[in-house]
Order: structure tokens, then C-alpha cells, then sequence
């Protein structure tokens, strides 16, 4: 069962049910995942290398929210931030908000997702700058939006790959961070929840939150995870990942959809079955705002720095005193289309974008 078989049958009464209170976005994101792969969004032609067969494909509609759209987007991005990758220790750094916020923040998106940003990656900076962790000025780190938990409910956190120091311009340095620890998640918990309060008088939001939530301890994670190209391929998958794929979606049936999912700390599939409505519910919250950038690049990371990745890399062997050799990251590569009748390989032609009517002036 694909996910745009389930639009397509249920989405006329999920309009008819939400539709007057249902967010543009989300009327967006239904016309293009029930249209993604057929002729509304045109065709590519391609022709088999072996056979002299010529194929014609269906365009998908590069939706970031459509699950048939995101793998060859992965693949580009997980393989450039690899190329990119420094030598020695990473870390995961998790920042996440209390439950009892969640339904709030999603009411307003726009303004807290990138309080979140903000917050959680000033934290990063204040914090580098104490001698007692690192002692540096300028981190580079950089963070991805998640908002879906394994069930498709709505948990908004942020995940950070962030290398083991930081460069110090008063001594033109790389400071190291300890192998397994780079800065305490009390102080950062603090911080943020601190800075995102911050945020919310400026946007004038913050009476809307009780004040048992700045009462309580947020949770921050961080975690050693090695060498860069590990944790870098473990964020991958949420780059472009989307709240379900279709191979998780076992069939439709009674008017439920049923489909697997993982506890946490567990390898075993588990099903869960949802009512056709509250599936697409829970799926079309994750749904971003227009133009909203859930992937994010800080310090020397940002394509604004003018230090070069380079010089980073020779500081940071500098400060072991050695070459450090950077781990191959095994990427299977991006298979290409294949000919359905002998298996040769297609070779892209053409496409044909498709036809829409605009409205133009009488005359």
C-alpha cells in the first residue's frame, strides 16, 4: 500500500471533514502526493542502452514531503556531507521540548521551530566559549528538524552533528573536546529553555505557555558517536526523511490503516493500527511551513564562513600531533533506472513537461 493510494481513495472525505480549517500547506502537500508519478506531473523519456527499448516514466512531484520523492535526495546529500567530513570525534547533541508545549508549538510553527534553532544553537556557542569544556569561539556544527516520533506523534527535537572542539581565533588553535564528552547537558538544558523563553516575549507568545514549563528540567541528549561519517550517515535518513515511508504501511482495510513501527531500544516490528482519518491527521502535522529550512549549518559549517573546511582539518591533526586517517563511509550508490525487459540500463532522453491551463486576460 503506497501513500499516495491512501490519498487518493480517502482524501475527498478528509477535505470534506477539515477542509475549512485545514492549513494551505496541507491542501498542497494532498494535491501532490495523490498526483506525484502520474501524467499531471509529466513525463520522462528514456531508452535502454541494450535493447533500443524506449520508456516513458512518470515525473515525481518533488514534493519534500511526498515518501516516493526523497531517496535520490538523500543519497546526494549524504554523499556531499561525507566528502566534507573532518577528522576525529562527533557527537550528537539532541535538543527537545516538554510535552506539554508540543500542542502550542505546533499552533505556531513557524515562529517556534525557529526559536528551537535558534535557542538550542547558541546554547552550542555559549557554552564552547567556557575554558573549562573547550575554550573555543568558533564550533561548527549542524542540525536537522524532526518533528514525528515512530507512532507519527508529534515530538519536535533537533539533532546536531557536531565535530569535538572548536577553533579558538585568539590563538588560531583547534581546541579538542574530550573523546567522550563535549558539554554538560544540565548547563545545556538550562540555556536553552532560557533563550527559548527569550524568544517567546519577543514574539510575544510566552503568555501563552504555563509557567510549570520553565519550572521543569528540558531534556538535552548528547552522545559520542566516532568518526563524523557515522553520525553523518545516521542523521542522513532525517534530512529528507518523511514522517512514514510506504514500505512501512502493511495494507488498508475496515476503513484502518495498519503499518509497523520500532520501540526504542528494540529491533522488533511491532504494527499499530490507526482510523484512515487519524492517520492522515497525524502524517499532515509534520508538514513544514512554506519555505521553512529544517536543515541548518553553524560556525565554520555555514557556507557564510571565511574559514575553510581545510584549514580546519589541518588544525584539528595539528592538535593530535599526527595525520588522522578519516574513515571510508560505505554509501550504496544510487542504483539507475533499468530496462524492465532485458535489465540494460536507461539512458535519459527527454522529458515533457506537463500542460497547465493559466488564466489569462479577455480579448
Amino acid at each position: 500500500m503506497k501513500m499516495n493510494e491512501i490519498f487518493q481513495a480517502y482524501a475527498p472525505e478528509y477535505i470534506e471533514r477539515f477542509g475549512e480549517t485545514m492549513p494551505s500547506d496541507h491542501r498542497k502537500v494532498i494535491n501532490s502526493i495523490i498526483n506525484c508519478r502520474t501524467e499531471y506531473c509529466g513525463t520522462m523519456i528514456y531508452q535502454c542502452e541494450k535493447c533500443g527499448k524506449t520508456h516513458i516514466i512518470y515525473r515525481s512531484c518533488g514534493n519534500r514531503h511526498c515518501p516516493n520523492c526523497q531517496h535520490h535526495k538523500t543519497y546526494q546529500w549524504l554523499t556531499k556531507q561525507v566528502d566534507r567530513q573532518l577528522p576525529g570525534h562527533h557527537f550528537m547533541i539532541t535538543f527537545t521540548v516538554p510535552q506539554q508545549i508540543r500542542r502550542f508549538i505546533r499552533s505556531h510553527q513557524r515562529a517556534c521551530y525557529a526559536a528551537m534553532f535558534k535557542a538550542s544553537s547558541e546554547t552550542i556557542k555559549k557554552l564552547v566559549l567556557d575554558e573549562k569544556y573547550i575554550g573555543g569561539d568558533l564550533p561548527g556544527f549542524l542540525g536537522v528538524l524532526h518533528t514525528w516520533g515512530r507512532q507519527l506523534a508529534y515530538h519536535p527535537h533537533i539533532h546536531y552533528v557536531v565535530p569535538g572542539g572548536a577553533l579558538s581565533k585568539k590563538d588560531d588553535r583547534w581546541h579538542p573536546s574530550r573523546i567522550d564528552f563535549y558539554l554538560p547537558v544540565k548547563a545545556m538544558s538550562k540555556i536553552f529553555k532560557a533563550k527559548f523563553r527569550d524568544e517567546m516575549r519577543k514574539n510575544n507568545l510566552d503568555s501563552n505557555i504555563p509557567e510549570e514549563v520553565w519550572n521543569q528540567e528540558w531534556v538535552v541528549n548528547s552522545q559520542a558517536v566516532g568518526a563524523g561519517a557515522n553520525s553523518i550517515k545516521y542523521l542522513a535518513p532525517y534530512v529528507f526523511k518523511v514522517a512514514i515511508s510506504n514500505s512501512r504501511i502493511i495494507k488498508i482495510e475496515d476503513h484502518k490503516v495498519f503499518f509497523i513501527y520500532k520501540k526504542p531500544r528494540s529491533n522488533r516490528w511491532r504494527t499499530m493500527v490507526l482510523d484512515v482519518m487519524e492517520f492522515m491527521r497525524r502524517f499532515l502535522q509534520h508538514v513544514l511551513p512554506t519555505g521553512f529550512m529544517k536543515v541548518r549549518y553553524y560556525g565554520f559549517l555555514s557556507p557564510g564562513t571565511s574559514v575553510p573546511l581545510e584549514k580546519i582539518e589541518a588544525l584539528i591533526e595539528l592538535s593530535f600531533g599526527f595525520v588522522i586517517t578519516k574513515p571510508e563511509a560505505k554509501i550504496e550508490p544510487f542504483a539507475p533506472p533499468k530496462c524492465n525487459h532485458c535489465g540494460g540500463r536507461l539512458k535519459y532522453i527527454a522529458s515533457i513537461l506537463p500542460f497547465k491551463l493559466t488564466q489569462s486576460g479577455s480579448g
